[in-house]
């Protein structure tokens, strides 16, 4: 069968709720008895919502400005930063920190605290991801085609990189690349770590479908395609999240989604970098 084919084949809605199946059909799905599934669903959507709430209001990096008024008794940090070149990016270091605040520290206190479990088990190991190449490989095939072909709007360069002076240097990509790549590995974990397998035990597959809803809407703020396709996104890496047992597959490509965004957005611009240093 052609890689066309395949991908037809495994797209298939039968195909998605025989794999939803076969998750039920194993441990740990549905192996709490009702009174601890009713509080393991409290304990994980609260922490969800707590997590987005807090992430929503506190990662503008107005918040960083105000905080740098404040420790230098004045704009004396911020008017520094600002005559450096380096203040956007420090705003995103801000963004960065925020995703890690809300996206791995609260969700380790609820598995530590309220589960009294490993954070590790919830997806950090590479497990299974090898066996599962194929289905990570056809997911991200056919959406480097789709960047490639969204690259030629204006929209998509205007949004692309999300930090104006990516093209200003080398140094300015690869720091800006290691945050953004970075936040990728927190939203996986939060999303396809934490909340999967926490609410596996408690609901089964349909912690997939829990997880796709916040999912869709942290990108309701971008493109309408890529909120929309955010949809089918998060339910086949979900899916496979849950068969590999780790969230690696899913940063590996997100991660490469990301970076052929950001450089494709470079080369339509012209803005590759010519030096390492900005100065």
């Amino acid at each position: 069968m052609n890689p066309v084919a395949a991908l037809v084949a495994q797209l298939h809605p039968r195909q998605i709720l025989r794999a939803l199946d076969d998750i039920d059909a194993v441990a740990p799905s549905y192996t709490l008895d009702r009174p601890a599934a009713l509080r393991r669903v409290v304990w994980v959507l609260a922490c969800v919502s707590v997590s987005l709430l807090v992430l929503h209001y506190a990662k503008f990096s107005t918040h960083l400005h105000a905080l740098l008024v404040w420790l230098g008794d004045g704009h004396r940090y911020l008017d520094a930063l600002q005559a450096s070149g380096w203040l956007e990016l420090c705003g995103y270091l801000w963004w960065t920190a925020c995703h890690l605040l809300t996206f791995i520290i609260l969700p380790w206190l609820v598995i530590r605290i309220g589960f009294k479990q490993r954070m590790r088990d919830f997806g950090w190991r590479w497990n299974q991801v090898g066996e599962h190449w194929r289905g990570y490989l056809l997911l991200l095939s056919p959406i480097l085609v789709f960047v490639v072909l969204v690259s030629f709007g204006e929209d998509f360069v205007n949004h692309y990189p999300f930090y104006n002076h990516a093209g200003r240097s080398w140094l300015d990509f690869l720091l800006w690349e290691m945050l953004y790549m970075s936040q990728f590995v927190f939203l996986e974990f939060f999303f396809r770590g934490f909340m999967l397998n926490a609410l596996r035990p408690a609901m089964g597959a349909n912690a997939i479908w829990v997880m796709c809803v916040p999912y869709m809407m942290i990108h309701l703020p971008k493109l309408p395609l890529e909120a929309t396709g955010a949809i089918l996104f998060g339910l086949f890496l979900g899916i496979l999240a849950l068969q590999s047992r780790s969230i690696w597959g899913g940063v590996l490509v997100h991660a490469g989604v990301a970076l052929s965004m950001d450089v494709a957005a470079l080369l339509r611009k012209q803005e590759i970098p010519g030096s390492f240093f900005p100065f």
